[in-house]
């Protein structure tokens, strides 16, 4: 048969003294001495068995109990300047008040912590911006940064935009045309005439750059001797047309 044994960790032996008094709902200015030391020795017992290194001041509490325990037990108790009698518990007592008084606020002060961290530091603004200009190797003025400066800086930047804005804007626009597909338009043409002038195509696509492709594309078929050109009077027109196809004679 297995058995498994579970003991509450306690973040210090305070933490540990508090559990007690609230468990048994103990009066925390008349703390039973004997009982609350029985208690705390029990549990520390346990976390030896269990090889559970303890912290110091789990051991310092724990002698700090019985030597008040032994003081209780004394025939002749302490008495102040006053003659009274001198509670052993007192200053155990104290500690365990400002132990409680912390912890109430633990878990608000855990939460400012929290939201401090997500912010961002302010810094120091100068060392910053020195900092800067030391890493860009640049001569800065940003450490002497003022409101007129800044209103300087806006007028030449606004003085830049003017000027930038009344430059002529050059716009590129891709040509409908490309020499091979010229090319093919001839021969489509030369398909459905013998020839052709160049006056006609010019008619068909009178666009100035429609007139320099058809034009070029006429001069890479004659260089290719796809068609041939036939010039007219007075050289104001010209003609295309195919080569013709060499007849071939059987003997």
């Amino acid at each position: 048969m297995s058995f498994e044994i579970k003991l509450p960790l306690f973040e210090g032996p305070f933490d540990l003294l508090l559990f007690f008094i609230e468990r048994d709902e103990l009066d925390i200015h008349d703390i039973p001495i004997s009982r609350i030391t029985h208690d705390f020795l029990e549990y520390t017992y346990q976390l030896e068995a269990l090889n559970i290194e303890l912290a110091s001041e789990f051991m310092l509490v724990a002698a700090t109990l019985m030597r008040i325990k032994a003081k209780m037990l004394l025939p002749r108790p302490q008495l102040n300047e006053e003659g009274q009698e001198i509670d052993p518990r007192e200053e155990l007592v104290r500690h365990l008040l400002e132990y409680k008084k912390y912890k109430s606020v633990v878990q608000e002060l855990a939460r400012m912590e929290e939201q401090q961290q997500l912010r961002e530091k302010r810094g120091n603004v100068l060392a910053e911006y020195q900092q800067l200009a030391s890493l860009q190797e640049a001569d800065t003025e940003l450490q002497q940064l003022d409101l007129y400066k800044l209103m300087q800086v806006f007028q030449r930047v606004m003085k830049r935009y003017e000027i930038s804005s009344q430059q002529p804007v050059h716009q590129i626009v891709p040509y409908p045309y490309t020499i091979s597909g010229q090319k093919s338009y001839m021969l489509q043409l030369l398909e459905a005439s013998e020839r052709v002038s160049f006056a006609d195509i010019i008619a068909a696509k009178p666009e100035k750059i429609g007139v320099i492709f058809n034009f070029l594309a006429i001069l890479e078929l004659l260089q290719l001797n796809e068609i041939n050109m036939h010039i007219g009077e007075g050289f104001n027109n010209f003609w295309i047309f195919k080569p013709a196809v060499p007849v071939s004679v059987s003997m």
